[in-house]
């Protein structure tokens, strides 16, 4: 089943979402959690997302972040990757009739596409501008900025100021990978077009190893500050 958030206050949109799925996994504790990103999607990743569960492996909730790039990349100009659009596209009917909870968080989704995401999604979340915006910790903007402006200290800081105040170490990977990937399709004078993409590379590398049983996800991160 699809539960799909959109809308085009970006903020508000991952806010509710990942509000949403910490919720989830409070309410039903074995639900078993996986975080896909665009680079992550892929027929195979997808198929796993919809079949995956049964009577010998927990259901699943699994995040889609970000599936549809506001600009399509160098790689996908060249044709070197698969168009994460069209894959997922492929797959909705597959999702939407899956026991499994498919999140799809989709910020300044085009009409088009909401619309027809929608149309298979169990619950649809629309957080537009026009809403007035709510009083919580949300979208960690001191976060994002310190990776966007290369601040090793500050990043470790913030990092670790998120971690005491609540905040998931999924949610704050979350947040630094769609800052990885807004540097690539934005640029930046700290970051060179190819170092943001390294960097996105690393977060996804960073996750994946954490999932294997690698370092504890709030600890990579630190180690990941550091790095910087």
């Amino acid at each position: 089943m699809i539960y799909l958030f959109h809308g085009s206050e970006v903020e508000k949109v991952r806010t509710k979402a990942f509000e949403w799925v910490a919720k989830a996994r409070m309410k039903e504790p074995n639900l078993a959690y996986v975080r896909l990103a665009r680079e992550e999607l892929s027929h195979a990743a997808l198929e796993d997302a919809a079949l995956s569960g049964g009577l010998f492996v927990q259901r699943l909730l699994i995040l889609i972040d970000d599936p549809f790039p506001s600009k399509r990349t160098a790689a996908e100009d060249e044709g070197s990757d698969e168009d994460a659009t069209g894959i997922l596209e492929e797959h909705l009917d597959q999702l939407a009739a899956s026991d499994n909870a498919i999140v799809i968080l989709a910020p300044k989704l085009l009409a088009a596409k909401a619309k027809k995401i929608a149309a298979k999604a169990k619950m649809t979340y629309t957080f537009d501008a026009a809403i007035p915006r709510e009083a919580a910790r949300g979208f960690n903007t001191n976060l994002v900025n310190a990776l966007a402006a290369r601040s090793r200290e500050k990043l470790w800081l913030e990092v670790n100021q998120a971690l005491a105040a609540g905040d998931a170490p999924e949610m704050l990977h979350g947040l630094l990978h769609w800052k990885a990937r807004d540097l690539m399709e934005k640029g930046s004078r700290v970051w060179k077009q190819e170092e943001s993409r390294q960097l996105s590379l690393a977060l996804i590398k960073l996750l994946q190893d954490s999932r294997r049983g690698g370092l504890d996800l709030s600890l990579s991160l630190e180690r990941f500050a550091l790095s910087l």
